[in-house]
């Protein structure tokens, strides 16, 4: 099996670099890193389209090499794809061990995320792998102690049983693992942040040839009180939370609803309009 590696945190992050050595261990497992030459947490799916990347050879001491870039984490996927690496065509996207949970709604911002999703875009499985600091935090303000080794050691015997797990085409599993000693394994749905930023005024140039103001957006998150059954529970409760995730965002109701709407009928008014405008 040839295995892509990623993340966002960069390509000397230790999360990767201790995922890296237990997918070495892995029997029959060809693996590949393609990750950021620095920081790109909170991406999303951005890429880079308005200029060239520039990609260099990484060595990591163990007779083994990788690949950073100054793209983002979707574009090491898209570049792995495209050829990079010669006679290497991945067969899974491994991205992680990020340094700090990917829970709930945060997974539509999360670049390590975003590298699983383009995984499965491109018709191959991904995982995305997060790992809660030791001060296990449930929110942005991540802790600077963590502990990657069960993480990593879970990760590459999902890696080692992939084949044989129940998993859908088009499918990623988003893996999270608690700051604390896991008690067991949750499969579990992505569960409802609750999010209370802030505007916050934190500077002020009073240049009067450019006068601008510097704000703070962000505050606490947390999540819904009481909530059973989802990630966000499954880590408070000291487990390892794993989410299938899909990419169809068709919300298949609506769908049903405004097809009953006839929204055709809208097209010769507008235009009339456009025409009287003209």
């Amino acid at each position: 099996m040839r295995v892509l590696l990623t993340n966002d945190d960069g390509i000397e992050a230790t999360g990767l670099q201790t995922l890296r050595i237990a997918l070495q261990e892995i029997e029959g497992v060809e693996l590949a890193v393609i990750a950021p030459d620095g920081n790109r947490s909170a991406m999303a799916r951005s890429i880079t389209t308005r200029r060239p990347l520039w990609v260099r050879e990484v060595e990591f001491g163990d007779g083994t090499v990788g690949y950073a870039t100054d793209g983002t984490p979707v574009d090491c996927v898209r570049l792995a794809n495209l050829g990079l690496i010669d006679g290497f065509q991945a067969d899974l996207v491994v991205s992680g061990i990020n340094h700090g949970s990917n829970l709930g709604d945060d997974i539509t911002y999360s670049g390590t995320v975003a590298a699983a999703l383009e995984a499965i875009v491109l018709g191959l499985p991904g995982i995305a792998v997060s790992q809660q600091s030791r001060a296990l935090e449930l929110d942005f303000k991540v802790g600077n102690v963590f502990e990657f080794e069960v993480a990593a050691q879970f990760t590459a015997r999902l890696v080692a049983e992939l084949e044989r797990l129940p998993l859908p085409d088009g499918t990623l599993l988003n893996v999270n693992v608690p700051g604390s000693q896991p008690t067991g394994v949750e499969v579990a749905r992505l569960g409802k942040r609750v999010y209370r930023d802030e505007l916050t005024l934190i500077d002020e140039d009073l240049d009067p040839t450019r006068p601008r103001r510097q704000y703070r957006i962000y505050g606490d998150a947390s999540h819904e009180a009481g909530e059973t059954g989802t990630d966000l529970a499954a880590v408070a409760a000291g487990k390892i939370a794993v989410t299938p995730v899909h990419f169809d965002l068709t919300d298949r109701e609506g769908l049903s609803v405004l097809q009953r709407y006839e929204l055709e009928r809208l097209v010769e008014p507008a235009a009339r309009e456009v025409t009287e405008r003209s």
